[in-house]
């Protein structure tokens, strides 16, 4: 492993990309703790504390801490990451987004277009709804959270934040194309690792303190460790499907039948299904919380109270909820991203066929029925693996941060970005991280 590490550092461009990504999560990391003006941040702080372990607590952990602080980056990417939900289910309906979606290149460049101009209307939105919030939260000990209240106030915390959402979406995309792994889900995986030296504090606190002992301690870990090991089998897991070339011949070329292999993967969506599971949940949930008055008793707060509760993480209803979106998401990425009619046309048009299955039509259906079983045990897979460790912790008062969520996240994230450095050496006959077997390729946010 070492040495490999050292071989991905002697490769000048792999090289710049490393250091490329390392530098502008350094720059998120900076900015993630850039207060906005304004804003008490002991108060904010105390407030939060207050929170942790609901929707605020969730929201504060995809930001790497931002929001605690209530920085230029207190609202993350989530935006963007809730437009792009927004839009590719979109795409299923309406046929002009369709139609860019099978234009290659340019009708990719659309859509991405589309998605900034949402991401920065939901920013609006979502900002200006944030300083009401701020507003109607009680004071903490005595001191308000925002410190001058008016509409210079609720401009400038709308400028803020909106700009720092567009500048992560930027961070993010240059990522993409200038360094290692997708740059979205990197940004989304330092600010989860960031948090995490903090949250093990927080264990070893709570140990130290007797609330837990040892042996719940290890069999927490344990259960993590099995649950790792769990997350990696799902990502690079697949299913093969014998596929028979017959012998043919075009012009004066004979190209002689051969027997391959037709992989499909266990879980397409790797960690976006978990991502937008989350986004999904989290949206109604900070709306309900703009509107919350904890001051007031009337019949309109005790709904909007409730709302929040059930849809807090930890809470049956949260639970069932996360577990089938996670699911819908597994199906609906697979639908968008694999398409067996295509797969089946391709295989008839070279001559490939399935043993026992006629080209074409049949070999459609079978892919596809074989497809959705292998998904659904994909999808409970990582409903097992997002769920047990929130329950755990639940029940052994530890702490939800450390739940499955941030677990798919963080091993998804590093497999898919291995890949890609090994792929770059793999391309200049170096050796993987691994000298027997390499990381099968999988798709990511």
């Amino acid at each position: 492993m070492i040495g490999a590490f050292q071989n991905a550092v002697s490769i000048p461009e792999l090289k710049r990309r490393i250091l490329f990504t390392l530098g502008l999560i350094f720059i998120f990391r900076i900015g993630s703790h850039v207060p906005t003006p304004g804003i008490n941040a002991a108060a904010m702080q105390a407030m939060m504390q207050s929170q942790a372990g609901g929707v605020l607590g969730f929201m504060n952990l995809f930001t790497g801490g931002a929001l605690s602080q209530f920085s230029v980056f207190a609202l993350g990417i989530m935006p963007y990451i809730s437009t792009s939900i927004i839009l590719q289910l979109l795409t299923a309906v309406v046929p002009y987004l369709e139609r860019l979606s099978k234009e290659g290149e340019q009708g990719r460049k659309k859509i991405t277009q589309y998605t900034r101009y949402g991401t920065v209307l939901l920013c609006i939105i979502q900002s200006l709804g944030m300083t009401y919030m701020l507003h109607n939260i009680s004071p903490a000990e005595g001191q308000s959270i925002v410190i001058n209240w008016g509409i210079l106030f609720q401009i400038t915390t709308v400028l803020t934040l909106t700009c720092g959402t567009i500048f992560i979406m930027w961070l993010g995309e240059q990522i993409s194309e200038r360094g290692i792994g997708n740059g979205m889900s990197i940004i989304i995986f330092a600010g989860i690792v960031a948090r995490l030296p903090m949250e093990i504090g927080s264990m070893w606190a709570l140990f130290q303190a007797g609330s837990i002992n040892l042996i719940q301690v290890l069999f927490f870990l344990i259960v993590m460790a099995i649950l790792v090991g769990l997350c990696v089998i799902v990502q690079q897991s697949y299913r093969k499907i014998p596929v028979q070339y017959a012998q043919r011949i075009v012009g004066r070329k004979v190209y002689r039948g051969q027997s391959t292999q037709l992989p499909l993967k266990v879980d397409y969506s790797g960690v976006i299904a978990v991502i937008f599971a989350s986004s999904v949940l989290i949206t109604p949930t900070t709306l309900a919380k703009y509107f919350e008055n904890p001051n007031s008793m009337g019949l309109g707060q005790t709904i909007i109270q409730t709302f929040i509760q059930y849809l807090s993480p930890g809470h049956i209803v949260y639970t069932l909820l996360y577990g089938a979106l996670i699911i819908f998401f597994c199906y609906f990425y697979t639908a968008i991203t694999f398409n067996p009619t295509d797969v089946a046309e391709n295989m008839k048009k070279y001559g490939g066929f399935i043993p026992g299955l006629r080209p074409g039509k049949s070999t459609a259906e079978f892919i596809d029925q074989t497809l959705s079983r292998i998904t659904l045990g994909g999808a409970l897979a990582v409903v097992i693996i997002a769920i047990v460790p929130d329950f755990l912790a639940m029940k052994m008062s530890i702490g939800w941060y450390f739940g499955g969520t941030t677990l798919l996240i963080v091993v998804g994230v590093a497999l898919d970005t291995m890949k890609q450095i090994e792929s770059h050496m793999l391309m200049r006959h170096y050796e993987g991280f691994m000298k027997q077997g390499k990381l099968k390729g999988r798709s990511s946010f």
